[in-house]
């Protein structure tokens, strides 16, 4: 299949491109600002199926919106049907279209343009509605709020919001490709929803206050310095989260984290969650052991990924009953279990069993704890025993 591609280099053009390789498409048509005539006339002639994305939302002149947008898809309809190609067509139009302005008119006048072609030639269609795409690649401080509050948090920029309380309606642009490649494999019913006048809105839409938008991006940012990952359940949070630190300047993929260091060797968190606890980095000197402590409802999972070493157990009940006590309860005895970076094993640290660990070998240990909250220094739920 020969696929022809309209504004290909822009924010969903790009990202078409590249889902369209990895399912499997290589036979592309790329036509961009630069593409000339003659370059459009050869690709409309055996290509068999056109995404048409291009178009132009903040001309320099007015007049562009109609010479741009409806002018162009003009003259790809003329050259496709010059080559009595009826090839199927995708078009991204705006919900704009229902709006009285430039934009809005050129727009409108392009999908009717597009209904005119299929009801004169055949030509399957499909006309999409979309409204506020994000995500990675889109431009900042041109058309997108998310682009741009991404972009702007994420280099210590201001923004600006002028009414908090405005609900947007947002859709993400993973969720646009799976509706395009879905329709191009023929089952694009299961992401949209069709007008009476045969227009395409994707299902998949977010509505979400500026307020609220601008709040969670700020968070992201801090989230760098407490550690804490936002709610990954919640999906468009995931979406967003992902977006924003497509934003990151490239010199700040890195984040450094503070290293808790003694004579025994490190304990470092790595990050936290409301809902899943925390996650730790433990290094052991050789002959070290750490631990010597239970809890009433923490609990923890330890994996060692490096070295070798033992973590035991024991009920901490009867050690807490003076020796006048003792003799009504039977004493308990020490659980081993025997770890290393060879084998990986998660041992789970269930409350009520002092516990400690030992590195054994003689290189450093590293152990990856998983506690199911995040620690409290007022409520640390941690007491001192010895295993």
């Amino acid at each position: 299949m020969k696929i022809l591609i309209t504004g290909a280099y822009g924010f969903i053009g790009k990202n078409l491109i590249c889902e369209l390789k990895n399912k499997g498409y290589h036979d592309l048509c790329f036509c961009g600002k630069d593409t000339s005539i003659e370059e459009l006339d050869k690709y409309t002639k055996d290509c068999d199926f056109v995404f048409h994305l291009a178009g132009v939302n903040r001309p320099e002149h007015v007049e562009e919106f109609m010479s741009q947008n409806y002018g162009f898809t003009d003259t790809l309809l003329q050259m496709l049907k010059k080559h009595k190609n009826t090839a199927p067509i995708l078009c991204t139009s705006s919900t704009q279209a229902m709006q009285d302005n430039p934009y809005g008119k050129s727009k409108l006048a392009e999908e009717e343009a597009i209904f005119n072609y299929g009801k004169e030639t055949g030509a399957p269609l499909f006309v999409y509605r979309l409204t506020n795409v994000f995500g990675k690649w889109c431009r900042p401080n041109y058309n997108s709020v998310v682009a741009t509050f991404c972009y702007n948090v994420a280099n210590d920029l201001p923004i600006q919001i002028n009414d908090e309380n405005k609900v947007l309606d947002l859709v993400y642009i993973d969720d646009v490709l799976k509706a395009f490649i879905s329709c191009l494999e023929g089952h694009g019913e299961d992401y949209i929803n069709a007008t009476p006048d045969g227009r395409l809105v994707l299902t998949t839409l977010h509505k979400v206050s500026l307020g609220r938008l601008a709040g969670l991006i700020k968070e992201f940012k801090k989230d760098r310095v407490t550690l804490n990952v936002p709610d990954m359940a919640n999906g468009f949070t995931k979406k967003l989260y992902s977006t924003f630190l497509s934003y990151m300047p490239e010199e700040q993929f890195a984040y450094p984290l503070k290293m808790n260091i003694d004579n025994r060797g490190s304990f470092t968190e790595i990050l936290k969650t409301q809902g899943f606890g925390q996650v730790s980095v433990n290094i052991s000197k050789p002959g070290i052991t750490k631990g010597n402590h239970w809890h009433h409802t923490k609990t923890e999972k330890f994996l060692v990924v490096s070295g070798k070493g033992v973590i035991r157990f024991k009920k901490v009940f009867t050690d807490l009953f003076d020796d006048n006590n003792i003799k009504y309860l039977k004493p308990e005895s020490i659980i081993e279990y025997f770890v290393s970076g060879e084998k990986l094993e998660v041992i789970d640290i269930p409350p009520g069993y002092t516990h400690n660990i030992t590195n054994l070998g003689d290189t450093d240990m590293v152990t990856i704890m998983w506690a199911n909250e995040s620690y409290n220094p007022n409520d640390p739920d941690t007491y001192f025993l010895e295993v």
